[in-house]
C-alpha cells in the first residue's frame, strides 16, 4: 500500500466514531476514558463484549457484528490502515455494535478493565515458528495471563488458524498448563459439528487458504484461574 493511501486512511479513521487511536503514553498511563466503561459509555447497552485480537482488515469483527447484533465487538490491531476497511464498512452499513482500537495486544489490560470482556477471538495470528519468537506467539503463557485479567470468570478464548504448528503448540500448552479445552478441530470445513460462527464467514486471507485446500483449525478454551 502506498504511503499516500495510508495517510488517507489514517485521516479517514480520525473521522470515524467507531475508531480509537490512543498514543502509547495515553494507554500506559491508563488515560483511556472508556476502560471499564465500553458498554455503558460507548455501546450504551449491557450486551456481551467480544474482542478480536490482531483483527487485520476487520472482516471477522464486522462479520460477527452483523451476525450477532446482541453482542458488542471490538477489533484490536496496531495497523490502523488495515482495519480502516472494517471500520468504514461498519459506518457505511450502520453497524453500531462494532468498534476498532489501534494499539498493541500486550497493552490490552490498559484498554479494558478486569472482568470486562466476555470472549476473545484470535484469528490467523502469525505463528512465530522460530523458537526465539516464542514470546510473540499470541497463545503463549504470558499472553494467556494477560487475557485472563480482562476476561470475566466464564470468559472464553477462540483460536482460528491455518497453521498446524500454532494449533498443535496451543493445544499442547493448554493441556500442559491445565486449561479447559472446550472444542478442538483440525479442519473446520471438512468435519461436521463445527460451531456456526467459525464457518459462517471468512477473512480475506482465509478465502485464499481455502482456494488452495489449506485446512483451517479451531480451538475454543477457558483459561484456568
Amino acid at each position: 500500500m502506498g504511503s499516500k493511501n495510508k495517510l488517507k486512511r489514517f485521516r479517514e479513521n480520525e473521522t470515524f466514531q467507531n475508531v480509537f487511536q490512543p498514543t502509547r503514553e495515553e494507554v500506559v498511563g491508563n488515560l483511556m476514558p472508556l476502560r471499564g466503561k465500553w458498554n455503558s459509555d460507548f455501546f450504551k447497552n449491557d450486551n456481551p463484549l467480544v474482542l478480536e485480537l490482531g483483527c487485520g482488515k476487520g472482516e471477522y469483527s464486522v462479520g460477527l457484528a452483523e451476525k450477532y447484533p446482541n453482542k458488542n465487538f471490538i477489533g484490536i490491531d496496531i495497523k490502523g490502515a488495515r482495519f480502516w476497511r472494517g471500520a468504514k464498512t461498519a459506518v457505511e452499513t450502520g453497524l453500531h455494535n462494532v468498534a476498532f482500537v489501534r494499539t498493541q495486544i500486550e497493552l490490552i489490560n490498559h484498554i479494558f478493565d478486569e472482568n470486562e470482556v466476555d470472549e476473545i477471538w484470535i484469528t490467523f495470528p502469525d505463528p512465530q515458528i522460530k523458537y526465539k519468537r516464542t514470546k510473540h506467539r499470541m497463545t503463549n503463557s504470558e499472553f494467556l495471563k494477560l487475557y485472563k485479567k480482562i476476561l470475566k470468570k466464564d470468559g472464553v478464548v477462540n483460536l482460528k488458524t491455518d497453521s498446524e504448528f500454532m494449533h498443535g503448540y496451543t493445544l499442547g500448552l493448554l493441556h500442559g498448563e491445565g486449561h479447559e479445552v472446550l472444542y478442538a478441530n483440525h479442519n473446520v470445513y471438512r468435519n461436521e459439528g463445527s460451531p456456526e460462527e467459525v464457518t459462517a464467514f471468512q477473512t480475506f486471507y482465509e478465502k485464499q487458504y481455502l482456494e488452495i485446500n489449506k485446512a483451517i483449525t479451531y480451538i475454543r478454551f477457558k483459561i484456568k484461574d
